[in-house]
């Protein structure tokens, strides 16, 4: 193992900048996400636009919609839910969409929060 020593003053400069570096990290908020590419998973889909979840499985078995899976889980973009109720894929109303924007939008924010408690 090298040792290496410096000047207290040097020290204190790096440690410094380390921690406005980490104040940063800490405090990011990312550039508002489009609402149009933010993930759901099918969980919520469901939830919010009462379908079951054997609905959706034939809807990715057909490959009517668009999907990623991710440690086991499903996940679909909001663009690809506006879809599947254009083109009138699922039974279900704007209100349920919504509702599932809002949710999700809530559910960021909640995390951010608790994010930067730490």
């Amino acid at each position: 193992m090298e040792v290496i020593t410096i000047e207290s003053k040097a020290f204190k400069d790096l440690m410094e900048k380390v921690n406005t570096i980490a104040k940063f990290v800490v405090n990011y908020q990312p550039e508002e996400i489009n609402e149009e590419e933010a993930w759901v998973d099918g969980y919520e889909v469901c939830t919010f636009l009462k379908i079951s979840e054997r609905t959706l499985q034939r809807l990715r078995t057909k490959g009517l919609v668009s999907y990623s899976i991710i440690s086991g889980k499903t996940y679909y973009t909001i663009a690809e839910v506006k879809r599947m109720l254009k083109e009138r894929l699922v039974k279900s109303n704007q209100e349920a969409l919504d509702d599932l924007i809002q949710s999700h939008k809530t559910y960021v924010e909640q995390r951010r929060n608790t994010r930067t408690d730490r």
